[in-house]
């Protein structure tokens, strides 16, 4: 055959080759992407009017359907996963508080080896002092309070808060209780068993006992003061969401 006429009949076998679609197989691995990036964080003026304002616009909008926060503490890196599913109002709660930074720079105040770990009183008093009653209404319990899921801590029926509870044991017994837990620790479940527990009920208390007084009047320079040794919770952001 003439090379006239070998040449074009290469060059369109190569262009067909190239356009073909890869096997079935190679098609399917990249269709499932876990999670994507944190939206845009907040701009500085809108996470300050939220922070110092419960009934700004933002607490009525939902979390994503699924999604991670990332807690940096003295002790190392610690995973969240929130399943909104589980407890809506508990989720959305959350995820708003941590875009405004609410936790950054508090203390896991409440610490009791084999059963739990509470945070959630913001380090500025003033701050502490606004969302000390923003209390909002129950979810139905839906999952059961086992070692490594979270939930909102509270006094009674609709009383939750800011309060968060890292279940370091079984607490199924809280579930009849009504509290929900909304999600669990993917990473680092060694390092919230490693948090200072030293002083147990005495640097915190339980809200039930009224014994936070003090956490809300002076925020963290009452507690480093007074109970030094306590593990620092440095930074939650929102690190993948799903939608």
């Amino acid at each position: 055959m003439p090379r006239s006429v070998l040449l074009p009949v290469f060059i369109a076998l190569t262009t067909l080759l190239t356009a073909a679609p890869p096997p079935h197989h190679a098609q399917n691995q990249n269709l499932r992407v876990p999670g994507t990036p944190a939206s845009q964080p907040l701009a500085p003026e809108e996470r300050s009017r939220a922070l110092h304002d419960p009934q700004d616009s933002l607490w009525s909008q939902p979390a994503p359907s699924t999604y991670r926060v990332r807690l940096e503490t003295t002790k190392g890196i610690v995973v969240l996963e929130v399943t909104r599913p589980l407890a809506p109002r508990g989720a959305d709660r959350f995820y708003h508080l941590v875009q405004v930074g609410f936790y950054d720079n508090s203390r896991f105040f409440r610490v009791i080896s084999g059963r739990f770990v509470q945070f959630g009183i913001a380090g500025d008093p003033v701050i502490a002092k606004i969302w000390q009653n923003a209390r909002f209404p129950d979810d139905p319990v839906k999952d059961s309070n086992v070692r490594g899921t979270f939930a909102f801590a509270m006094t009674g029926p609709d009383a939750r808060t800011t309060q968060i509870y890292i279940n370091t044991g079984d607490q199924s017994r809280l579930d009849q209780m009504g509290f929900a837990p909304f999600g669990k620790v993917v990473e680092g479940m060694s390092i919230i068993d490693k948090l200072y527990a030293g002083y147990g009920e005495t640097s915190g208390g339980g809200m039930r006992a009224g014994h936070q007084g003090k956490l809300f009047e002076e925020g963290n320079a009452y507690l480093d003061r007074e109970f030094h040794l306590l593990d620092r919770l440095v930074r939650a952001e929102i690190i993948e969401e799903q939608k």
